[in-house]
């Protein structure tokens, strides 16, 4: 076997295991237990305890990329500790591809598998969600799952706010290069369940928030837009957001617009309520406390592992909240890097590697073609290389993925180059140049063999990027 197959190998192997450490189940089997009736997070009590004997109904809603899993080892976890089952019922939203049948908790598809926007299928979940636990009592839990890509299948604009509005002004935003930030600026200032208003909902004396983060940093106020954390919404930043990306005045949302105006004089006399804190009472009296139960961090920790239990010295970075970069930037710069640590690699006499965590912004053009922020970081790396007149090295590999399964409007994960890669792209006279100008990196790569495809994974941590190098 050549060596671009063995570090063809390597990388599948990583990948595969920073996934498999941010499986909601084995999160929640890892750090939630019962014992003699108390739920304990790694081991120890939470504050105030939480007996399960004195709780009356349970009630589990939420949504994401993640919720399907999360779901069922919450309904397993209470099941062995002895949780009659009629106490326990509920309803989540996901993506097409991540349902499964469950024996109290309903999971229901709302969403096409691709396309991370809300539907008319993910509002009336949510309308469900609010009712349920609006109709608890101070003796009930309600538990609520949030995860990566809960912002788009938990989503109920409010009203005089349509929801095609919100999918295009949700569009309009991401293709010019808005962050996750600007976004849910936006998406708050619009909603009903988002900024707090599910926890404000909801009529239970006590309210969980299990959490699995796909926001570098995770703000509890950014993951799904935050259904459980108080923030008050700020219209005049909102339209801000819309003026400065423009979609004012290319006319995108109007009735939006028209509802951001008439609230600014109301809703900014009030001094913002905004905080990452994981624990608050609501004005109804409901207890709510946050649990994070994984990040991008578990994921890229995992791949590091992996990558030194495959003989790799490696370098971690954490993702910084602060560095915010675009995909074309993080292609540039590991593309450089990842010269620089196969000449190491070589001088050295053995392999190396760099295990980074973050999540990109792609800003389109207005002639685009096909692609996702990951896809266009692998392309990026390879056209840097190139710009640089030296040949890719036989033992380089970079790879960027994102952990959903899900890269832009495409069936990819992300992008690999290797030197295999780089051959078949060479043999079929591709132009990797125009192909990273033109945002168009999914048939470059689908054409070299240089996709990454999983389908969806059942969870979501933003993005794991990969530099190995072998002598």
């Amino acid at each position: 076997m050549s060596e671009r197959h063995d570090i063809a190998a390597d990388a599948a192997a990583i990948r595969t295991a920073a996934i498999a450490a941010v499986q909601p189940q084995t999160l929640v089997a890892c750090r939630l237990s019962v014992r003699d009736g108390e739920l304990l997070l790694d081991g120890r009590s939470l504050v105030p305890p939480l007996l399960l004997g004195d709780t009356g109904r349970i009630v589990l809603v939420g949504g994401g990329k993640a919720a399907a899993g999360m779901a069922a080892a919450v309904e397993r976890l209470l099941r062995v500790a002895g949780v009659a089952p009629a106490r326990l019922m509920g309803l989540v939203s996901v993506p097409a591809g991540c349902g499964m049948s469950l024996e109290r908790i309903e999971v229901r598809e709302t969403r096409p598998a691709g396309r991370n926007m809300p539907t008319p299928a993910a509002e009336v979940a949510t309308r469900e969600m609010l009712g349920l636990v609006a109709g608890l009592t101070p003796k009930d839990l309600a538990i609520v799952i949030v995860t990566g890509g809960g912002s788009a299948l938990v989503a109920a604009p409010r009203a005089g706010v349509p929801l095609d509005e919100k999918i295009a002004v949700a569009t309009f935003l991401a293709a010019a290069g808005a962050d996750i930030r600007d976004l849910n600026t936006v998406r708050q200032a619009a909603s009903d369940v988002k900024a707090g208003s599910l926890a404000r909902a909801c009529a239970a004396g006590r309210l969980l928030a299990l959490v699995l983060s796909d926001v570098i940093g995770d703000p509890l106020d950014l993951i799904a837009s935050g259904p459980c954390i108080p923030v008050t919404p700020q219209p005049t930043a909102a339209l801000r957001v819309l003026e400065r990306f423009g979609a004012v005045a290319a006319g995108i949302a109007p009735r939006l617009v028209a509802r951001l105006e008439a609230d600014v004089a109301v809703a900014d006399a009030a001094p913002s309520s905004a905080t990452t804190g994981s624990s608050w009472t609501t004005p109804r009296g409901c207890r709510v406390d946050h649990l994070l139960l994984g990040s991008n961090a578990t994921a890229v920790e995992a791949a590091a592992d992996a990558a030194r239990a495959a003989g790799y010295e490696v370098v971690v970075r954490h993702a910084d909240a602060a560095a915010a970069e675009t995909a074309d930037a993080v292609g540039r710069r590991l593309g450089a890097e990842g010269l620089m640590l196969a000449e190491r690699a070589s001088r050295a006499g053995r392999p190396l590697a760099i295990i980074e965590g973050g999540e990109a912004v792609v800003t389109l053009p207005v002639e685009h073609g096909r692609g996702g922020r990951n896809q266009q970081t692998a392309v990026a790396a390879l056209a840097a290389v190139r710009a640089s007149g030296q040949a890719w090295p036989a033992g380089l590999c970079i790879a960027s993925l994102g952990t959903d399964g899900e890269d832009g409007p495409t069936p990819a994960a992300g992008g690999r180059v290797d030197a295999g890669v780089v051959m078949a792209i060479e043999r079929a006279g591709l132009d990797v140049e125009r192909a990273a100008v033109r945002c168009d990196a999914y048939p470059l790569l689908e054409t070299a063999g240089g996709l990454i495809v999983t389908g969806p994974t059942g969870t979501n941590v933003a993005d794991v990027r990969l530099v190995l190098a072998r002598p």
